[in-house]
């Protein structure tokens, strides 16, 4: 049985076929009806003629939109159509039906409503499309990193450690309301869901020499742009006897690995996306697999930030983070293209991040991407015991909570890097979508767990 992808590869290859799906549009036209079909395998659907040799025609052309039905037929031709092929019925069951309340009636809805029904949005055109793309990116992703000898990690989703240092933790706990004894806790001490999987995956970096973690992350963040949520999955490579430069070759080089295997093998969405979600979505990827990213010291950032800062309404300053504006600035302005930025100043970087000799920055990187700004954070990690140790003291965390983390710098310590690439930006990157919440199945945010 073929898929209705498959039949639009090549029609010419079918005689009689057999179809299961969901119905798009019917219409009646008295003697005979055309129906839409969607089998979820492709953005396009296989239109299905009835006509009144069907036996159970009058049920088939008064089947509502939404209905589960199991089809045979016979492949017609028709090249000088709008679609390359039709299917006269030679038979339908109704496997469900669906009735008038069907909320997907209309061709058209807002993304805002389709949030609204996450559960059925899938079935529409846009996050048919976004799904599909979502299964082939996560397929990239592990081709991409098992080709070159990466062991993959599976790191705990529940954890004692806040890896960014930022107190942003969702807690996990079975103690009642009011009860802040965490001895009396499940683990016997403060537990949360985990922010990053990079920690653990450090400890798989120093066996292994190099490996990744793909997993779901959580930040309780109370923040409503559309480029946050509260439940969020990570790319996270980590490898052993990699500095710096080689940390930043190797994102520059998953980057175009995955856009280059989603145009390969996702033509169809990504150039739907192309028509009706943004008109420069596949200039913009056939750019960023061609061109070769840009590198540049976050001081010479800030230099070329403070002779333009008329244009600006964040101050430019050493010291500050790179703003949205900033970013477009440079991408757009600056570089003409993709750039990392490195060598950052350590207030504004996390604990683990490898301190340089001036002692005012560390060894940390940002990719940033015209039209898109932030993608991908990384350093090389902080290798030197007593380095470490200082900077866990600095930014005032617990010792205990990282003495684990420390017997890597005891015990055979390497120079060794990584970066972290969240998914559903990625996902906003190649289908050219607005809204972090409309790459993710279902969304959690602040305020909103449907």
């Amino acid at each position: 049985m073929p898929s209705v992808k498959e039949l639009y590869q090549a029609p010419e290859r079918y005689g009689d076929v057999s179809l299961n799906g969901w119905l798009r549009t019917v219409r009646d036209m008295k003697n005979i009806a055309f129906l839409e079909l969607s089998d979820g395998s492709g953005i396009k659907n296989a239109q299905l003629v009835a006509d009144e040799s069907l036996p159970n025609y009058a049920e088939a052309a008064a089947l509502g939109v939404g209905t589960a039905v199991r089809v045979k037929g016979r492949v017609r031709l028709t090249p000088e159509a709008k679609q390359p092929f039709e299917i006269v019925l030679t038979g339908l069951t109704v496997e469900g039906d669906c009735p008038p309340d069907y909320p997907l009636q209309k061709k058209r809805h807002s993304f805002e409503y389709l949030r609204t029904i996450s559960h059925l949005r899938g079935r529409t055109n846009t996050l048919g499309a976004v799904f599909r793309v979502r299964s082939e990116c996560a397929f990239a992703i592990h081709a991409f990193f098992r080709e070159r000898g990466f062991v993959c990690a599976h790191t705990p989703i529940i954890t004692a450690s806040d890896g960014e240092g930022a107190g942003e933790m969702f807690r996990v706990t079975t103690l009642p309301p009011g009860e802040a004894d965490f001895s009396k806790d499940f683990f016997g001490r403060y537990t949360g869901l985990t922010v990053t999987g990079q920690l653990e995956a450090e400890t798989f970096a120093q066996t292994f020499s190099k490996t990744y973690t793909f997993g779901p992350t959580f930040r309780a963040e109370h923040s409503n742009t559309t480029r946050h949520a509260a439940e969020f999955w990570m790319i996270e490579p980590e490898m052993a006897f990699c500095d710096l430069f080689e940390d930043m070759q190797v994102a520059e080089d998953m980057i175009k690995y995955v856009i280059g295997h989603l145009l390969r093998h996702c033509a169809d969405d990504i150039a739907f996306f192309n028509n009706w979600i943004d008109k420069t979505l596949l200039e913009r990827l056939n750019l960023l697999v061609s061109a070769e990213f840009a590198r540049m010291t976050y001081s010479d950032a800030i230099a070329h930030l403070e002779k333009a800062r008329d244009k600006f309404t964040t101050p430019v300053q050493w010291g500050c983070d790179i703003a949205t504006e900033f970013e477009r600035y440079l991408t757009e302005q600056v570089v003409g293209g993709p750039v990392f930025i490195y060598n950052y100043p350590k207030e504004i970087k996390a604990f683990y991040m490898r301190l340089n000799d001036d002692g005012k920055t560390v060894a940390a990187t940002d990719l940033l991407l015209p039209a898109v700004g932030e993608l991908i954070g990384g350093s090389q990690r902080e290798e030197r015991y007593d380095v470490l140790l200082a900077r866990i003291a600095e930014c005032g965390l617990s010792r205990e909570d990282y003495e684990w983390y420390l017997d890597l710098r005891k015990y055979g310590s390497t120079t060794h890097s990584g970066f972290g690439i969240g998914f559903e930006r990625l996902l906003m990157v190649v289908t050219g979508m607005q809204n972090i919440r409309d790459v993710i199945p279902f969304p959690r945010t602040t305020g909103t767990i449907g």
